[in-house]
């Protein structure tokens, strides 16, 4: 699932982005937390991420579901990317291809496996990630308390909190379609914020 064919599978590179400016982006999201930079990722990868999701499987609910949640990963963990070690294509397809598994696991909700290695405890972040790590979350709140509260409130559940769908739909008593649809326009304008806000 190479950069290269990635977005050739999904209709060709968009804007005339290559695959090594692409490589750059994600560099300078992880380098500089580049708003302009993540704002052209997610113009070129999302409606391709969304193809890609439809074509596994996914239902058009499913696929955005995903797309936001790979998106929000690659501006928090953007300095997990190696470019000696894959294309940002391969990188984000690859975060894209896990979140479906994982996805398709929560919804069959199968027998828990004690030797399944995605169970093992990962390590303590060494000091200096952690810091880092903190420092993007910091930048990320403060983008969302410039959104309409109820639509900030919708994404810390989500993607802070990490509540399933379902169970925002539970917790603030709304539809499940209308949490949805409301978490597409809170990540739409969080983008405009980020690349609004350099």
């Amino acid at each position: 699932m190479g950069g290269s064919s990635d977005t050739s599978r999904a209709g060709g590179p968009a804007s005339g982005l290559e695959a090594r400016s692409l490589d750059d982006l994600v560099v300078d999201v992880a380098l500089r937390r580049d708003r302009q930079a993540f704002a052209r990722l997610f113009d070129h990868f999302a409606p391709r991420l969304k193809a890609y999701l439809a074509r596994s499987g996914a239902d058009q609910a499913t696929a955005e579901e995903v797309v936001q949640d790979v998106m929000l990963t690659l501006w928090r963990r953007a300095d997990q990317f190696d470019r000696a070690q894959a294309s940002a294509g391969t990188w984000i397809y690859t975060i894209a291809r896990n979140r479906r598994i994982d996805l398709l696991r929560r919804e069959r909700r199968p027998e828990i496996d004690p030797s399944d290695p995605l169970l093992t405890p990962t390590p303590d972040p060494a000091a200096d990630d952690a810091l880092m790590a903190g420092e993007r979350e910091q930048r990320l709140r403060a983008a969302l308390g410039q959104l309409p509260r109820e639509q900030a409130d919708l994404l810390r559940m989500a993607f802070f909190d990490d509540k399933p769908h379902s169970a925002i739909a539970a917790e603030t008593r709304l539809p499940l379609g209308t949490v949805k649809s409301r978490l597409r326009l809170a990540m739409v304008r969080l983008r405009k914020v980020l690349r609004d806000n350099p």
